[in-house]
């Protein structure tokens, strides 16, 4: 298992990295839900269906003052080592050994005041919208051991009306250790729920990222529409 490995000058660093690569890649981050404080441990279980997940997830965890981590499969880890920094850390799928080494670690990151853990219970990507979910036990299992509140949290990736795609951050309810397939309803309730948005109405942003050609020519011509 490879660790995260936070409160150091590089984490100051890939941070700002990640919020700048966020920030250039999307009009905005956009947040619908109460962000309830992770004192005494928060399990955030998310829908997995793009590669940028991970990314955008750091910017909640900022927003809500959580100290978050994420799990990474560890192939994916080996290859981006300075992920750790800002809270990655990884499990080998498949291998038993590896995956109660990661649940115990999980564990005793989540009695670290203030902290969050964050993960795909999907285990790999799936088609953006796709249901039934498919969940993986590790979950179900993660949650009973540590005995922590459990938060869903669904995301999209959207077009409007712009040259860029916003992200959808949607948050549920939080609620203590369930069964599987109650993680599985209320992350599906997530994620229809974004499924059905056509407009920002609801929302508020989470991180300001650029605007394309026409939102700008529009703006200087005094014919902006605000900030959604």
């Amino acid at each position: 298992m490879i660790p995260a490995c936070k409160g150091c000058l590089r984490q100051r660093l890939v941070d700002a990295y990640v919020r700048r690569k966020v920030r250039a890649s999307f009009r905005g981050v956009w947040l619908r839900g109460e962000l309830p404080a992770a004192q005494g441990g928060l399990l955030v279980y998310v829908n997995h269906g793009n590669w940028w997940d991970g990314f955008v997830l750091h910017p909640l965890a900022k927003a809500a003052s959580w100290d978050g981590y994420v799990l990474m499969e560890e192939r994916n880890l080996a290859r981006y080592p300075f992920l750790r920094h800002i809270g990655a850390f990884s499990v080998r799928r498949g291998e038993a050994a590896s995956s109660l080494e990661t649940l115990r670690y999980a564990r005793d990151l989540l009695r670290q005041p203030d902290a969050a853990v964050f993960v795909f219970p999907e285990g790999e990507h799936r088609p953006p919208g796709e249901l039934p979910l498919r969940l993986e036990r590790g979950v179900e299992t993660l949650a009973r051991m540590s005995q922590v509140r459990c938060l869903p949290v669904s995301i999209r990736y959207a077009f409007f009306e712009h040259e860029r795609p916003d992200v959808l951050l949607d948050v549920g309810t939080p609620h203590p250790p369930v069964l599987l397939r109650d993680y599985q309803r209320r992350l599906e309730e997530r994620v229809a729920a974004l499924q059905s948005v056509t407009r920002l109405d609801g929302f508020h942003r989470l991180l300001e990222g650029r605007r394309g050609v026409a939102e700008r020519w529009d703006a200087v011509r005094g014919l902006g529409e605000g900030e959604r």
